[in-house]
């Protein structure tokens, strides 16, 4: 071989060598068919920052959750034991030919957390578990009387304290061997009877230790060893020989259980704890041993017992009692006393109040002194009152109307009147641990003057200062324990404020974040979990966040990526986009148009790809433009006085009706507070007499100016497979009438019931309707197969003899809206339907698609469509909360048209917005700030967005300038209208 071959031969062995590390370097998809993805082949490289984009719709969630997360996920899955897999939900094989190069994968999906009252952010992060762990090895009890920290109790105190109980109370003198722990505790209870002791007082009941005890390993238990049962001395007693007794007693309870003792009066079951660690010498408070679990609101050792952890209870709301406060007394202003005419058998009560206390009955009830709604509401005390009822005069105390609606609600044995009472109730503040959801013991626990929940009730920015701070608050000893601990807290909430979540406070309730906040705080906590060489899948972070907090989330994500993770992000933000190593553009349209790679590269790349729309939006040569002139509106507006709920600081803000208006401002300034707590509650009980309690505030003026709300969410359209878009717009309804009205249908004597597959007659019973049959498979993920019967057309054979046009009731479902509009172009009632499906841009999704299978912008506009349906007042306000969460600049640009024709009609459009898109085509912007949390709920502009751009303290103004076409000025806040 020559000297030329040979080198040829050594530079294609380095070509390859450099083939075979680029290949390893890219996760590899061959053939990914899910959902709608059309046999797609794509490398997408590791290590980096990949974002997924397209039209929604296009397959973007189907190639990174439903393909790629899930091929990861399920093989991580079935890499477990057989038995291990019985426990876990197993993902069915995506329908693909070949991943190759896939890592351990994690989702981070845009779900709310749990529901569960008693989850709050701490405890999601896991910052509250440190927090417990901090406050039981270093915190300070203090006596909740004298405020001063409490010492250890001698026996001599313990016995000076229990003899102050009544003479002949009989007293038990309890050992508190096992508190709330699981186990079977058999030796324990073999040592007790070898030692002597005959009887223990276990879960509640007492015990005799020689018959054979047997305890459930699994649940927790209680077992309190009887050292000794007395009877208080009476004054002809011996006190010395029964103090020395007792004396005797406690030191043998020491003995078998270290530092605590509990006397149990028999006449009431009231235990006192006693502690040689911690007692209060001026009022005998004394404190359980300090541990974790001592401060877990979940664990009956810490929780209130008063509201057994939740920090709220069910009390009558004076907000509900008294709905509108425009209306006077006699005029219904006291809904229990006003309903079905009921005013009239409390005329003699109000007029005997009118004369006593000269309260004014025909004057708005917002109009009263404070001391006029309390005597009304809570009733006059002690103070009689005389009482004319038809002419029989007496006197006695007035009762107030919430006393007597909750003593009829606590009274009544009809189901019926305790469900109409129960609307006038709201969740308060427990009175006994004024929401902190711990008991005193837990509350008297303090490290440098706070208890565990002060800390809890501060934002994530306030309470990362306040633990940075610490140290130097503390002593040499107490720095030496907690330096661990307030490292791995001080890191999570670092974490968290780097997301954009500073504004949140560690006591905030997890089912009240958005699914945004929600998906942050999971992606703060795999930052802080390390972890390398790891698949993220995540879906729309920027959700939720001010373009102010969006350079935070992208270093965040920059961050992961560093670490040697491949991330995947699912996003329309422009930012995110461009701030992408890689760039993956799926569509070309959505649903059967959808499914395609258009365009993958670099963003620079990607702009140059003729055929990529999102190419053309980044570019420039698409865009939404900013209307030529703001409507004027209709010259009402309804007006909110004295706002306050939450961080609200007595807001006085005005939403001018017949405009497209956009609440704007960083998270957590308060605009969810302002619009979904406030106005739309205060609307809804107005219009519709609706119980929902509204947000603390003074008076909302020009509520009679509209005469419908809607909200219009991006909930699913059902929670059922069986729903889908044509059952939830009605329109499936016109198409069984149609079917119904058929000559054959008539001649077979079916109804419009015979084609439903929700009911029997018309369905296939063998699947119930549901085209497919569910097969276990244990610890395999479940099986779906086709019917049998009826073929997946959830039809029998009888109904689907049925057909108009060739086709029967099971094509019509499996046709997409574009199909069904042709097929049914001369069927108005239907067409019509169907025309507003395809104004909203939905043409492409089946009619019998499951809403379950539906994106969150999907199922928004299939809401819009159905209200586009209904017969306009032109007096309607449509309330939407972030409209374009899902949607790419193509979908934002179609949802635009829709509410601005809603607004063309002369009705008005709220949305709680952050896409500058959105907020630039408004006619009025309501900016709340300046920042999030307890620095926020403050109107800082309100105006055109020409208006808003001016105002130097607008965050949104200062990115809302670039957007706008004329050059702004800027001039200092409160210059704005």
């Amino acid at each position: 071989m020559g000297e030329d071959s040979f080198a040829l031969c050594i530079e294609i062995l380095n070509i390859f060598s450099i083939f075979i590390i680029t290949m390893a370097n890219v996760i590899k998809v061959r053939g990914a068919r899910e959902n709608n993805l059309k046999n797609i082949d794509l490398d997408i490289p590791k290590n980096k920052l990949v974002v997924f984009t397209g039209v929604s719709g296009s397959g973007k969630s189907s190639l990174a959750f439903n393909t790629i997360y899930a091929e990861g996920q399920r093989r991580y899955v079935e890499s477990l034991s057989s038995y291990a897999r019985q426990f876990l939900d197993m993902q069915k094989k995506p329908d693909v030919d070949l991943i190759e190069g896939l890592a351990p994968a994690i989702s981070i999906e845009q779900k709310t957390t749990s529901k569960n009252p008693r989850s709050t952010v701490g405890t999601v992060t896991e910052i509250y578990d440190y927090l417990r762990l901090l406050w039981a090895r270093i915190g300070v009890p203090h006596s909740p009387v004298t405020g001063l920290p409490i010492k250890s109790q001698s026996v001599a105190e313990m016995v000076d304290w229990t003899m102050k109980i009544p003479s002949g109370i009989k007293i038990f003198i309890l050992a508190p061997l096992v508190r709330e722990r699981k186990g079977e505790y058999r030796k324990e209870i073999a040592f007790l009877v070898k030692q002597g002791y005959t009887r223990a007082i276990i879960d509640g009941e007492i015990v005799d230790l020689s018959a054979p005890i047997s305890l459930d390993k699994n649940k927790k238990h209680n077992i309190f060893v009887v050292v000794d049962r007395l009877q208080m001395p009476d004054e002809n007693t011996d006190d010395e020989e029964f103090r020395s007794r007792l004396y005797s007693s406690f030191e043998g309870a020491l003995r078998l259980v270290p530092g605590s003792v509990l006397v149990r009066r028999l006449d009431t079951n009231e235990d006192t704890l006693y502690s040689q660690s911690y007692a209060c010498p001026v009022s005998g408070f004394t404190v359980p041993k300090i541990e974790p679990r001592l401060f877990s609101f979940n664990a009956p050792m810490g929780a209130c017992q008063n509201c057994d952890g939740l920090g709220v209870q069910l009390n009558m709301s004076p907000d509900l009692v008294v709905p509108d406060p425009s209306k006077s007394i006699l005029g219904g202003a006291i809904a229990p006393w006003s309903r079905g005419g009921m005013l009239s058998q409390f005329e003699h009560l109000l007029d005997a109040l009118h004369k006593k206390f000269k309260i004014p009955l025909s004057k708005p009830w917002h109009t009263l002194t404070q001391e006029q709604k309390d005597l009304i509401l809570y009733g006059s005390g002690d103070e009689a009152i005389k009482i004319n009822w038809n002419g029989f005069v007496y006197e006695k105390p007035y009762e107030g109307v919430i006393p007597n609606i909750e003593r009829r609600w606590r009274e009544s044995e009809s189901e019926a009147m305790r469900a109409e009472l129960a609307k006038y109730q709201s969740e308060k503040p427990c009175p006994i641990c004024h929401g902190k959801r711990l008991n005193i013991h837990a509350l008297c626990v303090r490290i440098n003057g706070a208890d565990i929940m002060d800390v809890c009730d501060l934002s994530v920015d306030e309470s990362l200062q306040w633990f940075r701070d610490l140290p130097n608050h503390l002593s040499q000893k107490d720095n030496d324990i907690a330096r661990i601990v307030l490292r791995e807290i001080t890191d999570r909430l670092y974490f968290l404020q780097n997301v954009g979540l500073g504004y949140l406070t560690l006591s905030r309730m997890a089912g009240t974040l958005s699914g945004g906040e929600a998906q942050r705080i999971r992606l703060a906590s795999q930052i802080g979990s390390g972890l390398s060489g790891v698949l993220y899948v995540l879906d729309e972070p920027s959700i939720g966040l001010h373009q102010a907090d969006n350079d935070k989330l992208l270093e965040t994500l920059k961050m992961l990526r560093d670490k040697d993770n491949t991330v995947i992000v699912v996003e329309h933000d422009e930012d995110a986009m461009r701030a992408a190593d890689y760039l993956v553009d799926i569509g070309r349209g959505a649903g059967i148009n959808g499914g395609n790679v258009i365009a993958a590269g670099t963003p620079a790349q990607v702009i140059k790809n003729k055929n990529s729309i999102t190419g053309q939006y980044l570019s420039g040569q698409r865009k939404i433009d900013v209307p030529k002139k703001r409507r004027p509106g209709n010259g009402k507006a309804i007006s909110i006085s004295g706002a306050c709920e939450n961080n609200l600081k007595n807001v006085n803000v005005d939403f001018p009706l017949g405009k497209f208006i956009a609440l704007t401002g960083v998270s957590g300034s308060g605009k969810s507070t302002l619009l979904l707590d406030t106005l739309y509650p205060a609307l809804m009980r107005a219009l519709y007499n609706s119980k929902m309690e509204t947000g603390r505030h003074d008076i909302i003026r020009g509520m009679e100016n509209v005469d419908k709300v809607v909200d219009i969410d991006q909930s699913p359209i059902g929670r059922s497979p069986r729903s889908n878009p044509a059952t939830y717009t009605g329109v499936f309804g016109d198409i069984r009438d149609f079917f119904a009205a058929l000559p054959e249908a008539k001649a077979r004597g079916y109804t419009s019931g015979r084609f439903s597959f929700n009911v029997k007659g018309g369905r296939c019973e063998a699947c119930q309707g549901d085209g497919q049959i569910k097969i276990e498979m244990n610890f395999l993920a479940d099986v779906y197969v086709e019917c049998d019967c009826c073929h997946g057309t959830r039809y029998n054979e009888e109904t689907l003899a049925v057909k108009y046009k060739g086709k029967s009731i099971a094509d019509v479902l499996n046709m997409t809206v574009e199909e069904a509009y042709r097929f049914f172009i001369n069927v108005p009632k239907i067409a019509r339907k169907l025309e507003l499906l395809k104004r909203v841009g939905l043409d492409y999704i089946k009619l019998g698609q499951s809403s379950l299978d539906l994106s969150g912008g999907e199922a928004q506009r299939i809401k819009l469509s159905k209200e586009l349906a209904a017969r306009s007042t032109g007096e309607t306000i449509y309330i939407l909360d972030e409209p374009t969460t899902g949607l790419h600049f193509e979908d934002v640009k179609m949802l635009l048209s829709v509410l601005h024709e809603l607004v063309e009609q002369g009705n008005t459009v709220i949305v709680i917005e952050h896409n500058l898109e959105v907020i630039k085509t408004a006619d009025w912007i309501i900016d709340l700030g300046p920042t999030g949390g307890a620095g926020g709920g403050q109107i800082i502009a309100t105006g055109t967005p020409e208006d808003v751009a001016m105002v130097e303290e607008s965050q949104t103004g200062k990115y809302l300038k670039k957007y706008l076409d004329k050059p702004i000025k800027k001039v200092k806040i409160g210059t704005a209208k």
